[in-house]
């Protein structure tokens, strides 16, 4: 026990002069010298208290440093160097926590489940209950927000309380519908009316299920887990291709419209591409149709895992595949088809003792007019198709080539007065790329400097991730000024919170926050979460 104690002691020392170089002012810079000295004496003291990863860690580091060196730190080398232990007071000190929640990581493909009550305990109180099976869920308080945001996030799952303000579930079921009744998203209603006549009326409206309240979440959490797997196996066996697994021709002429409506309504351009295997017919003669049918399968494969979760491929027939990226120009979609033509092409395919690889040729087409039908948009893509084949194959064209293509920039800002989750929560972000958004991160120790800066006020989309507790300005106050700034529509905003801070959170989604994510961090999850937001939204 009195081991302990002197281990925690020397965590609080390291977060302390980890503070002091790294938590104010980004300009401070630090000589080799004491930065040396510090980790040395890390190292021998970890060793003492028996602490042989914190060892370890320093070890590495001073392997990595020349202590005769006169060089001088700045912030940003700084913070590079020391991350390892910046995550390792913050594992310490969290570790029990953090180890229950490490025990099973959220997969990037979990499903996507949103929530609209306006009751706050009930949102808070279900979603905590769906996240511990590693389902990511949005809950809103908010309908008209919770509306846009479902043709955005395209959820897995909807699940809609029927007294809300201003407008009543009946009547949000009723607009999903009406954009929406070509695709399976299993809805469920909630509500303390449970008269036959309200549960007849939900289902005629379009739910998939009613559950009165209160809810027992035992059953709740099997009644949506069924829901899931209905969902799977409904795109398994009505809309998937049988030999390649993914969507087929049926489904396109299906849900093709869809995208042209979301168009209409967006004023947002989405691309059709149509990928042709080259020379498939040579490789049914030579090498047999059961190979033929493997590069089909492989090659579908390949498409769906290395394309976003929203974009949709399709099986158009023989070795043709039709995919449609959303919210997405022709130079995007060609240059992305580009790489995935030169990696694929790398792809070695073995029969008996011969080998050969595979290329596809792909044309690329945006719509842009409101006027432009399904099959005309199909019939324009599939022109650019056969000029690529005509100059040779292996490649892509597209309408409205480009050189000047820019990413979309993305502003983000976390703002939290712990220089520790800040640094970890920018680091996280920062490892995360995206083929068309640019993320501009910006860290801030509290509300005044965030909202004094230009950063705040760029009209440019805003990913905002804000802590609920800070001095000078809570995370609540900070959240209700942006939600009434010029730029409002803006931004996203996630809420960081403590375990005991519920009443916040409440506040929070009243005041439209789009998220909350409860301490302390798994930073793999929080990944997971932000890649998915933004791949939705992209």
């Amino acid at each position: 026990m009195e081991l302990l104690k002197y281990k925690s002691h020397l965590v609080n020392n390291i977060n302390e002069k980890l503070s002091e170089w790294l938590g104010s002012s980004e300009s401070e810079q630090v000589l080799n010298e004491e930065v040396y000295r510090f980790i040395h004496s890390i190292k021998g003291t970890s060793g003492t208290l028996q602490m042989e990863h914190l060892m370890l860690l320093a070890e590495n580091l001073l392997n990595k440093m020349d202590p005769k060196s006169d060089v001088v730190w700045n912030h940003d080398e700084l913070k590079k160097f020391l991350l390892p232990l910046i995550e390792f007071t913050y594992e310490y000190e969290n570790q029990e926590e953090l180890t229950h929640l490490e025990s099973e990581t959220t997969q990037h493909d979990a499903p996507l489940i949103q929530i609209i009550d306006d009751d706050p305990s009930m949102l808070m109180m279900l979603k905590e209950a769906l996240e511990e099976k590693k389902w990511i869920v949005m809950a809103y308080s908010n309908p008209r927000q919770a509306v846009k945001q479902y043709f955005e996030m395209q959820p897995d799952c909807l699940i809609i309380d029927l007294q809300l303000p201003n407008q009543n579930g009946f009547e949000v079921l009723k607009e999903i519908q009406e954009y929406n009744d070509k695709f399976f998203v299993p809805t469920i209603m909630i509500s303390v009316q449970n008269d036959k006549q309200t549960r007849i009326e939900a289902y005629q409206k379009g739910a998939d299920d009613f559950i009165a309240k209160p809810i027992d979440l035992e059953e709740f959490i099997v009644k949506v887990n069924r829901h899931l797997e209905r969902k799977k196996i409904f795109e398994q066996y009505v809309l998937i291709d049988e030999l390649t697994q993914v969507y087929n021709r049926k489904f396109l002429r299906d849900s093709l419209p869809r995208f042209f409506q979301n168009f209409k309504r967006s004023k947002e351009p989405f691309s059709i591409g149509i990928v042709d295997i080259d020379h498939f017919k040579k490789i049914n003669d030579t090498y047999g149709h059961l190979m033929g049918d493997k590069v089909l399968r492989d090659f579908a494969q390949y498409l769906k895992q290395n394309i976003r979760s929203f974009d949709m491929i399709y099986r158009y027939g023989g070795e043709e595949f039709i995919i449609v990226f959303p919210n997405t120009t022709s130079e995007d979609a060609s240059r992305k088809l580009t790489q995935l033509n030169n990696d694929f092409s790398k792809t070695i395919f073995t029969c008996e003792d011969q080998s050969f690889t595979v290329t596809f040729s792909a044309g690329v087409f945006m719509v842009t007019d409101e006027t432009l039908e399904g099959k005309e948009a199909i019939k324009a893509a599939d022109s650019l198709l056969y000029e690529a084949k005509r100059n040779g194959r292996a490649r892509v064209e597209c309408s409205q080539m480009s050189n000047t293509y820019k990413k979309e920039i993305l502003n983000v800002s976390v703002v939290d007065d712990n220089f520790i989750i800040r640094t970890l929560v920018a680091n996280a972000l920062e490892s995360l790329t995206f083929e068309h958004v640019e993320l501009n991160i910006k860290v801030f120790v509290d509300g005044p400097s965030f909202l004094h800066s230009s950063h705040a006020h760029e009209d440019v989309n805003h990913l905002l991730i804000l802590d609920g507790v800070m001095p000078k300005m809570d995370g609540i106050e900070v959240l209700r000024k942006v939600k009434v700034g010029k730029n409002s529509l803006r931004y996203r905003v996630i809420m960081l919170s403590g375990r005991n801070s519920k009443d916040d959170v409440k506040q929070a989604l009243m005041l439209g926050a789009d998220d909350y994510i409860v301490k302390p961090l798994n930073m793999a999850d929080f990944q997971v979460r932000i890649r998915k937001m933004l791949d939705r939204l992209n």
